[in-house]
């Protein structure tokens, strides 16, 4: 089995501290290994360095060897960012092209995971389910509470290991995912994928027949001085297509089974506030000082903020630009990024 990080995200909702320079898989946002090099340990431990793959853009595959002792040839730049369809599309003709019969897991760079055996199980559990039955495998988490920020999967119960997938919904509204959890058959989608590189690449061809072709071309020049060209020519036709929508939700040949750690998705600043230990409630990074301040994250590494009776607030404040918002409205931050790449970009 080969592994496959997919590390093109910009992370913009955690502007001030992500930037284009070094976006969220690069930071030591919880501990002080980047989120990026977490995921690759955490791989290790049950596969080798040779059997990873990174799909990144040019600038972030730079940053990401001068980091991680991973060999060139295993980081695959993506010319733009497409997406996830079009970024794991590359890594099966890369990994097809190596082993036609090879499989492949998929995981974000982002990802907290905890109880790391029990991740090591799941991953090959899956693998042993698609050896025997050739499908597309997700992981799912069984959800401890009704999350507006998260995807979630309806699976249909039987008695063997795995399920099948019944149907996809995306990040609900709180009233709907308090249904999902009340009807029992809900799950988080973790992002986590396994399943045959053969089998996702001929899925695309018959729910994606452009980016396919796409991939056909960029697959014969492959180890060719045609590569980059033919690449970059392709990747302006890609249209930009996650894999849940472009074949997950399509095919009629999803399984899925829970996995039992316990995971986070770093998405947000509020998805980091509730992983951190607390303080009377709060969070405190930096050098601050508070008054009557409760249930809010602060994050101040370079200068003293002194916050005076503040409840459920996020507040980032470096030297060249502060973000200040309510703790439920931290999935914005995107639409702040927006308006500032229109009109101050030096600040991204």
């Amino acid at each position: 089995m080969y592994h496959v990080i997919l590390a093109g995200g910009a992370g913009t909702r955690f502007w001030p501290y992500s930037r284009k320079s070094k976006p969220k898989q690069l930071l030591k946002i919880i501990s002080d290994k980047s989120m990026i090099q977490m995921t690759v340990d955490r791989i290790l431990q049950f596969s080798t360095m040779e059997k990873i793959y990174i799909v990144a853009s040019e600038d972030l595959c730079k940053l990401i060897y001068k980091e991680i002792n991973i060999p060139k040839s295993n980081l695959l730049v993506e010319p733009k960012g497409r997406n996830t369809a079009p970024a794991i599309g590359l890594a099966a003709i890369h990994i097809y092209k190596k082993n036609p019969r090879a499989k492949m897991a998929i995981y974000p760079a982002d990802q907290i995971i905890e109880n790391q055996n029990s991740f090591k199980d799941t991953i090959r559990l899956a693998d042993e389910i698609i050896e025997k039955k050739s499908s597309l495998m997700t992981i799912g988490i069984n959800p401890k509470y009704p999350a507006s920020g998260y995807g979630y999967i309806q699976y249909i119960d039987d008695d063997q290991n795995y399920y099948k997938v019944k149907s996809f919904a995306e990040k609900p509204p709180v009233n709907t995912a308090i249904k999902f959890l009340e009807s029992g058959d809900f799950l988080w989608n973790s992002g986590i994928f396994v399943w045959e590189a053969k089998l996702i690449l001929l899925e695309m061809k018959q729910y994606m027949p452009d980016l396919h072709e796409s991939l056909s071309l960029i697959y014969d020049t492959i180890g060719t001085n045609n590569y980059k060209v033919v690449l970059n020519q392709e990747w302006e036709l890609i249209d930009n297509e996650s894999i849940d929508y472009g074949i997950l939700e399509k095919s009629s040949n999803v399984c899925t089974i829970k996995g039992e750690f316990e995971w986070i998705d770093i998405g947000s600043w509020k998805s980091v506030f509730d992983l951190m230990k607390k303080n009377k409630k709060n969070h405190f990074e930096g050098n601050i000082v508070t008054i009557d301040t409760s249930d809010s994250l602060i994050f101040s590494p370079d200068k003293l903020t002194a916050v005076i009776g503040m409840k459920d607030v996020i507040i980032v404040n470096l030297n060249d630009a502060t973000l200040v918002m309510p703790m439920n409205r931290s999935e914005e931050v995107k639409k702040i990024v927006d308006m500032i790449s229109k009109e101050k970009d030096e600040y991204l």
